[in-house]
């Protein structure tokens, strides 16, 4: 194995903050605002839909402002899972990290698969496979060349993205007016028959656990940090756009949609990304006139799937690095070539994303088991970022600091982490409620596979290593970790 001593480069800082705003501006667009967000207002009406989104973007932006007070005074390759460790307790941040890793390890092929079925829409001959397997070679390229190929192919697709949002917005306020598409539309579908609640609470509560899945991705800004040429400037600027970008893209989109197409509509139904025809966006653009929008947007779920597999590919390289670096993971994946690049960590991950894609061949009901495995990760994160917040604002304070020292400073401390933290249990408790209802124990274990997967790593560290809750004075807040170390900019 190679030493840490003998690396023979190091973490570049060349990300700009144009690419961090648009990296956390793109994080996410995805198939869940294409695809699946006209489902949120047929299941709630158009009023439970924007309650459920306009709840959960809330909770978001509070955590997303905790994660950039950490980052900006402490901007570490590892983000999270390094916070945890110095701020709450080792053996969180080794269960984080690798809770982390596995996520997007085992996003990546179904990022990839889903592109494969989405290319079928142009070329239905060719095996989806090939596809897959393409996309899964040029995400490789893209990390393997320098960290700067990441940043800029991912400002480039996000572009795309952020384009086509704006644009829908600007057709689908057009036709609501009538200046587009016939008659005036108005907001006539908010008092359609039931709406616009319909189905009450419960409704609105299975939307937020579906816009809780639609917002993750926003805390890559923060693995971005360590990378970044100036954290203090580019990833304040990121996440304080976190609110108005949910705003704008979620919540104003969804009003267009609800505007134009009444909940009772069928095609408002359709989460399959194989049916493109009858994604809500679609179906407004065609409204408008545009005989072409079904295979544009197409080709935006292209990019936006390609944009997922090649931020997870990026995320859980950089991850599995900075274990490797806290004494979590084999050394040699801590290994940095000349060119920046954890190449080590990179291909590790590869080879485990290649082997989860490997399963969908050997038998669907493996496949299914890894997704459901991956599916609460993402709010486990979430869960860290708030109690690793919280603990670091105390001890902070505890230990005679000021808050005048911290370049950013997070929305509404301490209700901000607590309410995050709260959501986040009540999101991850309700997942399958239904399953509990009707005693379906295959689909329980599929949905919560993932919290007995994190509670194994989290106590058989604490138990090997006899870790413990840090005293709030002993917490470690030194601007490093096990080789990586950042000096900030002078005032």
């Amino acid at each position: 194995m190679a030493d840490e001593s003998k690396s023979t480069g190091h973490m570049e800082r060349t990300l700009q903050t144009r690419h961090l705003s648009m990296i956390a501006l793109g994080g996410t667009i995805g198939t869940g605002l294409f695809i699946a967000s006209g489902s949120a207002i047929s299941t709630a009406g158009p009023g439970g839909a924007l309650v459920a989104y306009g709840i959960m973007g809330i909770m978001v932006y509070f955590l997303m402002t905790s994660l950039g007070e950490m980052a900006t005074y402490m901007p570490l390759t590892g983000s999270f899972s390094a916070y945890s460790t110095k701020f709450v307790d080792p053996a969180l941040g080794f269960a984080l990290g690798w809770n982390y890793w596995f996520n997007w390890a085992i996003t990546i092929p179904v990022d990839v698969t889903t592109a494969g079925i989405v290319m079928n829409y142009w070329l239905p001959n060719v095996p989806g496979w090939i596809f897959s397997v393409t996309v899964m070679a040029l995400i490789f390229l893209i990390n393997y060349l320098s960290v700067r190929s990441y940043g800029e192919t991912e400002f480039w697709l996000a572009l795309i993205k952020v384009v086509t949002v704006i644009v829908f917005l600007i057709v689908g306020v057009a036709i609501i007016f009538g200046i587009m598409g016939g008659k005036p539309v108005g907001l006539s579908n908010f008092h359609y028959k039931q709406a616009p609640f319909v189905g009450g609470v419960p409704a609105i509560i299975s939307v937020f656990l579906v816009a809780g899945f639609s917002f993750q991705g926003t805390e890559l800004v923060g693995i971005t940090a360590g990378e970044a040429a100036t954290p203090e400037k580019s990833v304040s600027k990121a996440i304080h756009s976190t609110f108005w970008r949910i705003l704008l893209f979620y919540i104003f989109a969804i009003f267009v949609i609800a505007c134009i197409l009444p909940y009772t509509d069928k095609n408002l139904l359709n989460q399959d990304v194989s049916n493109i025809t009858m994604s809500p966006f679609t179906i407004v653009f065609k409204r408008a006139g545009l005989a072409f929008a079904a295979s544009a947007m197409n080709a935006v779920i292209l990019t936006a799937v390609i944009s997922a597999a090649n931020s997870g590919l990026y995320a859980s390289t950089r991850m599995l690095y900075s274990q490797a670096r806290e004494g979590y993971a084999w050394r040699i994946f801590g290994y940095v070539n000349r060119r920046g690049i954890p190449i080590y960590a990179l291909l590790g991950t590869m080879v485990v994303s290649l082997a989860a894609y490997a399963t969908q061949f050997i038998g669907p009901k493996a496949y299914n088991y890894l997704i459901g495995a991956s599916g609460l990760c993402g709010f486990i994160a979430w869960l860290g970022i708030a109690i690793s917040h919280y603990r670091f604002r105390k001890a902070f304070l505890k230990q005679g600091h000021k808050l005048s020292e911290l370049k950013y400073h997070a929305t509404g401390f301490p209700f901000g982490p607590v309410f995050a933290l709260a959501l986040c249990i009540v999101v991850i408790c309700g997942q399958n409620i239904d399953a509990f209802v009707k005693m379906d124990w295959q689909n329980i274990l599929i949905t919560y596979m993932g919290i007995p997967l994190f509670l194994i790593l989290f106590f058989y560290y604490k138990i090997r290593y006899k870790t413990h809750l840090i005293p709030l004075d002993k917490v470690d807040l030194s601007r490093r970790t096990k080789g990586e170390s950042y000096e900030p900019e002078d005032n």
